[in-house]
């Protein structure tokens, strides 16, 4: 007899052999159905344990806060992603409204209630944006909610995966924060570079002029000197306003000496306590043990200057201001989003009790010309001054704010390390040369016969040359030349720094002077030996560092 198989709803059951056996129908039905029972218990505990272990799985997933809402938005159940992210715990959280972790602006305008129906419309909605935690702190989160529905196509509510990205987003507006200053500081350094050449021209011919008045007039016309005189000063002040974009731009050039921070910061704190008035109280903390830092002092006094301005200016009634100094170890992974590589950092911090910044304020801090002072009272290159200069010292500078509760602005500045220091020879006292010879080296047309007039007022023979490769020829052919006077950056294969490793190589006995109206990108010192002055200069500045520079090892 050939076996069929029979309907019996969710199983086919085959008609049972045993019947040809001779075993009665009623008894082998039961076996069947035993069997059948064994089959699906084993299958229920499968399907129990697939869905226990699934619920482990979510529960224990820490990255991502998984949890499901019932279809009017309150929580059904909670992982430990969830807890991580959010704050709450299980119990403190079921059964209350998703809107919870929203802002108070995203609730007013709906954006809870949006979110579930574009879901629920949609089949899905994904988003960014802050969110709260159970402390009241936001974090910036990726959001996506999915529906669900059972077997019968019915909405029973909405499975809901949540990201923290904070530190994510921190990260890459820091690198859009870095791309933005470089734009910035490659465009106000080429405009300095250009701006300094013009007016290196402009002062070098009013000062000529000047002397040229006094020659021919003494005292008997003072208006002509007087005249003479404001365009200095007005000339002097354009000059220090490039060098504020050239310290934004990282292509000043600087100094850098060996210092003990709490020396440094006793001479700033007593000039600040003559000038800050009786209602700012300023103190300092400085350990004993602190490591000696490598950078310029004069800068760094000056950087410390300014931003006590601005925490005495965000002070209006009086406060406290801080300066302090410790030693920092930045490790290969302890940079704590600072732009240092690993190893030891003096950090100098000035700290106020003022107004403080919001996030948008704060933001925006270290950018050049942003101020929100009253216009006409701040430039806007005051922390961006700060911030170059401590950039082009290998080191960062950071800042933290409360609206109402005060700022700390950190500086951190490499430390020292053990090597002999160069020490340079006493400066000449004398502003005038004895005809000593001097080949000037010199591309700009307008800057070339000017700095000619000047060295000639200043009592010295002068050659002059355009490039580097006439530069060397000059020198072949005048062997009485005893200094070579040349711009950083020059034509050809050939620039300042170039020629003044070939003048040192060829004609040892030949000093060197760089000008420049900046260091070049990717420079932050010269080469140790070689001595660099910033254009514009005046007489005094130039006569001064000639005669240091020829008188250097004299007996």
């Amino acid at each position: 007899m050939s076996s069929t198989s029979r309907d019996e709803g969710l199983f086919a059951v085959p008609f049972d052999e045993s019947v040809e056996q001779g075993l009665p129908i009623a008894a082998a039905a039961e076996q069947r159905i035993s069997a059948l029972e064994t089959q699906l218990q084993a299958r229920t505990a499968e399907l129990t344990d697939i869905d226990r272990r699934f619920r482990l799985l979510v529960r224990s997933v820490s990255e991502y806060a998984i949890f499901m809402l019932d279809v009017e938005g309150r929580v059904a159940n909670w992982n430990s992603g969830a807890e991580r992210i959010e704050g709450y715990s299980e119990a403190e959280i079921l059964g209350r409204h998703f809107s919870i972790f929203y802002t108070d602006d995203d609730r007013d305008c709906g954006l809870p209630a949006r979110a579930l129906e574009a879901a629920r419309r949609q089949g899905s909605f994904e988003a960014e944006g802050w969110r709260l935690r159970k402390d009241g702190s936001r974090f910036w989160a990726s959001v996506v909610i999915e529906p669900v529905h059972d077997d019968a196509g019915e909405l029973i509510g909405f499975a809901k995966i949540t990201r923290d990205l904070t530190e994510k987003r921190s990260i890459e507006d820091q690198l859009r924060q870095a791309q933005k200053m470089e734009s910035i500081g490659q465009l106000t350094g080429g405009i300095a570079h250009d701006f300094n050449n013009l007016l290196a021209v402009v002062v070098g011919n009013l000062e000529t002029l000047k002397r040229r008045f006094e020659a021919m007039f003494g005292g008997r016309d003072p208006s002509l000197l007087r005249l003479a005189e404001g365009a200095l000063q007005g000339a002097d002040r354009a000059a220090a306003l490039t060098r504020q974009l050239l310290a934004f731009s990282r292509r000043q050039s600087l100094d850098p000496q060996p210092f003990e921070a709490g020396t440094l910061i006793d001479g700033v704190v007593e000039l600040l306590r003559r000038s800050l008035g009786e209602r700012i109280a300023v103190t300092t903390l400085v350990p004993a043990e602190i490591w000696t830092a490598f950078a310029d002092t004069h800068q760094l006094e000056g950087a410390l200057l300014n931003l006590a301005v601005n925490a005495r200016d965000a002070m209006p009634e009086g406060g406290r201001l801080s300066i302090a100094a410790a030693n920092v170890t930045i490790g290969q992974d302890s940079a704590g989003g600072l732009a240092l590589a690993a190893g030891d950092y003096v950090m100098i911090s000035v700290s106020d009790t003022g107004t403080g910044m919001t996030e948008p304020v704060l933001a925006r801090a270290f950018e050049p010309f942003f101020t929100t002072k009253a216009l006409g009272r701040s430039s806007g290159l005051g922390l961006s001054q700060v911030y170059g200069f401590v950039k082009q010292s290998s080191g960062d500078a950071a800042i933290e704010s409360t609206p109402g509760a005060g700022t700390i602005v950190r500086l951190y500045l490499p430390r020292f390390p053990s090597v002999p220091v160069e020490e340079a020879g006493a400066p000449g006292t004398q502003a005038a040369g004895p005809g000593e010879l001097i080949l000037l080296v010199e591309d700009n047309e307008l800057v070339r016969p000017c700095m000619v007039e000047m060295l000639e007022m200043l009592g010295y023979r002068v050659l002059a040359a355009a490039e580097g490769a006439a530069a060397l020829r000059l020198l072949d052919a005048h062997p009485d030349i005893r200094l070579v006077l040349t711009d950083l950056g020059l034509p050809g294969a050939l620039d300042g720094e170039a020629l003044a490793d070939r003048v040192r190589q060829r004609f040892p006995g030949v000093k060197v002077l760089l000008t420049s109206g900046y260091v070049q990108a990717g420079s932050s010192t010269l080469p140790r030996g070689l001595d660099l002055l910033g254009k514009p200069f005046t007489y005094a500045r130039l006569g001064e560092a000639l005669r240091r520079l020829l008188d250097k090892g004299k007996t």
